[in-house]
């Protein structure tokens, strides 16, 4: 069976991600960037918290956890290079382990760039994969702490993901993103579709997350630096070199 997917507003513009297994009553949060939204969201369904996955050390994706823990004793994971940084583990984990959380093997994937030893979680059954600031929606997390060659590796590890794969992630940045990719990639038709669409969602207000990797693969200005209309506009055609002008320029729009 697939999990129940919940995605849950926090803060001003954050993302947390609850996948609940109904056979076995278990429910599994991803990052945790306050606490009563998500606690309130628990309460309404009634469901029992079992696990929190954490997928890197900023304070707006695991300042809940402390009170979550409290009130839940959930196990919390994390990945073992960021522990020093993270609130205390139950589990830490690496690229390429195998954990189950609702009953469903999970992969760990490495995704060092917006920080070093930012991981992400890939729910292969389920189909989503909770991607932190690493891969985002139309965007990627800003290179705090990794390199260009780093996220650039990192992306093309999520890009290889099945297409069809749900892509959560940390931010409802998607707008903001998409402005950015119009000046990068003004002739993209599937890029102005969804702007379009975008627009729409967010008049309504609807999140733009999960996307879906393939809709990403399709308009990511970070994950197409690597295309011939992406080369042609920065003029470098080592997808490294491109990647980091893109970004380059998006940390100054």
């Amino acid at each position: 069976m697939t999990l129940d997917l919940v995605t849950i507003p926090c803060l001003s513009d954050n993302y947390a991600f609850l996948l609940h297994n109904a056979e076995t009553a278990e429910t599994a949060l991803v990052d945790a960037p306050e606490a009563a939204p998500i606690a309130a969201e628990l309460g309404r369904r009634g469901w029992r918290l079992t696990d929190i996955l954490l997928t890197h050390h900023h304070d707006d994706h695991f300042a809940g956890v402390p009170e979550l823990r409290a009130a839940h004793n959930p196990r919390v994971i994390g990945a073992a290079a960021d522990a020093h940084r993270l609130p205390p583990l139950d589990l830490a984990v690496a690229e390429g382990d195998s954990v189950t959380v609702c009953g469903e093997a999970a992969v760990v994937l490495e995704v060092s760039g917006h920080t070093v030893g930012h991981i992400a979680y890939h729910f292969p059954q389920t189909g989503a994969a909770f991607t932190g600031d690493s891969l985002m929606a139309c965007g990627c997390g800003r290179l705090f702490e990794g390199t260009p060659a780093q996220m650039w590796a990192s992306l093309q590890k999520l890009a290889a993901l099945p297409e069809d794969t749900l892509i959560c992630s940390g931010h409802e940045y998607t707008a903001s993103n998409i402005r950015f990719a119009l000046t990068v990639d003004p002739e993209n038709p599937d890029l102005i579709s969804r702007a379009r669409d975008t627009d729409a969602a967010r008049d309504a207000g609807r999140p733009t997350v999960p996307s879906t990797l393939a809709l990403e693969l399709r308009t990511n200005p970070f994950l197409r630096a690597d295309r011939p209309e992406l080369s042609q506009m920065t003029g470098l055609t080592d997808p490294v070199q491109a990647f980091a002008e893109i970004r380059a320029r998006k940390d100054r729009f």
